[in-house]
């Protein structure tokens, strides 16, 4: 029973390695190299772990080893890749598949496109081509079935006088079979083309088509229309002429560290990424410092023992917290608005005042803390309250007895008490802080922007945000440029998931801890 039960784990261990290796070879033919490699090393991985006699401790740990991989290594590494590269939506295809589309673009050859009218005939639907402008008779196609998108082959024949050639479609009609027009190939008397067939030019042309490039040497591409012969440059990733013309679209080529250059080294690009960097950590640490310092606060005054219904109070002011996020951004949002927001009827009532808080950079930076505080508070007097509650009520009773008062208790107890495993939770909350896109993102998207920036940059983005924005809303969305941004925003938070690692490891080995 034992030798079968062995027999069956090989067996399943054998199947489960057969079907990976599978995999791993099919995504590498689907052209993703990267991710056939992180497939295959789980593979051999898994394989090494569950078949090995002397793994047994790793095989508890081997989901966990597979999840970092697949969900944190492998997008890290895929995004410091497209760092490298000039990737973006004129950079998407390769050389060969951007050379091949080129080729394929085609031009109508000269004189030889004809307007044409779709007819109804006896209840059967015929093309008909007008007479063209250089002279000719008109030409009509036989009765034609456009239900589908198979290509079709054609003949045309002389047609009738326009008196007598039916009744014209539409527009709409015509555009709603537009499909299988296109699949049409019209052979015949074509104008002086020859047996050249005839193909759809627009929503109102039929015409001789013809490759608008032509390969040349070296790589070239030739225009058959002015004689252009364009290159491929592989240092900007576009087939480019002598003078400095360049063909859409482009293709993927390696830059090396020319984006890293370009954000620390480039005047245009360098200004408004400081500016966005220095108000990211501004906007961080001025977030932890509101938050955590009103939270500290209210948890000292809930302390207070002859304070009543502390418990309500607490509940109330922990609501914040229990609301959704986005709910509460949202809400704010509303409040702020210039005319109609609540605050700001309250403030013209009051001081005849509207502050333009989503236009004025410092006013939205000001709403963007004070949003941030709300949203903070909540968590950091829950947890300021567990900490106090944690100190020896001996100290308060010496100093008591010594004759000193609040604010002394709270400067030599307290405070000194609760600093110590406050440090790491204040270093995450910075950190969380640093990439909290969704507040930056529903409040003010960023906004204002900045007028002068090369690239879209608001007053109000943090890093993350200025990201997002490079990548998805900039026209030439550029991701390799904002992959090398992402990646240096990892390098920040990786910087500061250390330090905080180092306080943590302080704060354990600590005398008493």
């Amino acid at each position: 029973m034992k030798k079968q039960g062995a027999w069956i784990q090989r067996a399943a261990v054998f199947a489960i390695g057969a079907i990976g290796y599978y995999g791993v070879l099919r995504v590498h033919a689907a052209g993703q190299s990267l991710l056939a490699l992180v497939l295959l090393a789980l593979t051999t991985l898994a394989l090494w772990t569950y078949a090995s006699r002397r793994t047994h401790a790793l095989r508890y740990l081997y989901p966990a080893i597979a999840g970092a991989l697949v969900f944190v290594i492998f997008p890290m590494l895929y995004t410091m890749g497209l760092g490298l590269t000039n990737y973006s939506s004129r950079n998407l295809l390769d050389r060969e598949r951007v050379r091949q589309d080129l080729l394929g673009e085609s031009v109508a050859a000269s004189g030889s496109a004809r307007e044409f009218t779709l007819r109804r005939v006896d209840g059967a639907l015929r093309l008909r081509l007008e007479a063209p402008a250089g002279g000719g008779p008109a030409l009509q196609t036989p009765p034609l079935t456009l239900d589908g998108t198979a290509p079709q082959t054609l003949t045309l024949e002389g047609a009738p006088a326009a008196a007598a050639a039916g009744e014209a479609l539409t527009m709409r009609e015509v555009v709603a079979r537009l499909p299988a027009l296109r699949a049409l190939h019209l052979r015949g008397r074509d104008g002086g083309n020859g047996d050249t067939p005839l193909s759809l030019l627009s929503l109102r042309e039929f015409a001789a088509l013809q490759p608008l490039y032509l390969a040349g040497a070296e790589g070239a591409l030739v225009d058959r229309v002015t004689g252009t012969a364009y290159h491929p440059d592989d240092a900007s990733g576009f087939y480019t002429s002598a003078d400095g013309e360049r063909l859409q679209p482009g293709y993927r080529v390696f830059v090396g560290l020319s984006h890293y250059a370009a954000i620390f080294g480039s005047p245009r690009f360098r200004a408004p990424f400081i500016g966005v960097f220095a108000w990211t950590v501004a906007f961080a640490a001025l977030s932890v410092l509101f938050a955590a310092g009103l939270g500290l606060l209210l948890a000292v005054l809930l302390n207070w023992e002859e304070l009543r219904f502390k418990g309500a109070y607490r509940l109330v002011l922990f609501l914040p917290y229990a609301v959704p996020g986005f709910i509460s951004i949202l809400v704010f949002k509303g409040l702020f608005n210039q005319n109609l927001g609540e605050i700001n009827l309250i403030l013209h009532g009051l001081f005849g005042i509207r502050p333009a808080w989503f236009s004025d950079p410092a006013l939205a930076r000001t709403m963007l803390l004070i949003v941030n505080t709300w949203l903070g508070f909540p968590y950091m007097m829950v947890l300021c309250t567990g900490l106090i509650q944690s100190i020896p009520a001996d100290l308060y009773e010496a100093s008591a007895v010594a004759g000193a008062g609040p604010w002394a208790n709270f400067r030599s107890i307290t405070m000194p008490l609760i600093v110590g495993p406050l440090k790491p939770i204040l270093i995450s909350t910075f950190a969380f802080n640093f990439n909290n896109f969704v507040l930056v993102s529903l409040l003010t998207g960023g906004r204002p922007d900045q007028v002068d920036a090369v690239l879209p940059a608001g007053t109000t983005d943090i890093l993350v945000s200025y990201t997002w924005r490079i990548a998805f809303q900039d026209s030439g969305q550029q991701f390799g440029l904002a992959a090398a941004i992402s990646t240096v925003i990892f390098a920040l938070v990786a910087a500061i998931t250390l330090v905080q690692l180092r306080y943590t490891k302080i704060a354990g080995d600590e005398p008493g801890r």
